[in-house]
């Protein structure tokens, strides 16, 4: 099964592409890890790819999607993957409907977790790191025994500059100006399958299980 894996940042995503890889038997591909795995390789494009991550530029595009195209033409991918963080444009997303289409390949489905952008500031603003020994907590989820100390060894909690909330509603706008147009492609191909986030785990499972024609109640 050849998915694409999308929801902004706090929707669950790691957490489905964990359990969805397992039960699908397929390789969780993430932009990164194919960064990383062409650049250990040495490959051609990995070289090049690292010449602009070393400069501290955006890789273009050409490159990230000549990596794409490298990484599921291999073995693992035969019987299908899940990409995750690609395509983030509609540019990419064409130019990876033309790849498949050299593989005699076709998608299988776009899966879109959706969470109203109220709860994921509150799930991404809620996290608390140990400044002493760097254990996590969550305010919402995950709360320290004592307010703002650490049930490890007593330390102060502190909040990451990534996590307050001015950061995090700018990540959250970026996602939708980036994504939104994604959605209208992928909507207007018939394969993409929206799925309520802002629900227990296992019931965002289901969904996206039903909608793929698995059973995992």
């Amino acid at each position: 099964m050849r998915l694409i894996l999308l929801g902004p940042p706090g929707a669950g995503k790691g957490t489905q592409a964990e359990t969805l890889i397992e039960k699908l038997a397929i390789p969780h591909i993430s932009t990164g890890d194919m960064f990383r795995k062409a650049i250990k390789e040495g490959t051609g494009l990995g070289k090049k790819a690292k010449e602009y991550m070393d400069a501290g530029q955006l890789v273009p595009d050409e490159v990230t999607i000549g990596i794409v195209k490298e990484r599921i033409s291999q073995a693992d991918c035969a019987g299908g993957f899940l990409l995750d963080g690609f395509p983030r444009t509609v540019n990419q997303a064409e130019a990876l409907d033309h790849i498949l289409q050299e593989m005699n390949l076709t998608l299988d489905a776009v899966i879109n977790i959706e969470v109203p952008k109220e709860k994921l500031v509150g799930r991404l603003t809620g996290r608390r790191v140990c400044k002493t020994c760097g254990a996590t907590y969550h305010l919402i989820f995950n709360p320290p025994l004592q307010q703002d100390k650490c049930d490890k060894c007593g330390a102060e909690l502190y909040q990451r500059a990534d996590d307050s909330e001015e950061t995090v509603v700018n990540r959250l706008n970026v996602y939708e100006q980036q994504t939104a147009p994604l959605i209208e492609f992928y909507g207007t191909k018939g394969i993409l399958k929206t799925i309520n986030g802002d629900q227990p785990i296992d019931q965002v499972l289901g969904d996206i299980g039903k909608n793929l024609g698995r059973n995992w109640a």
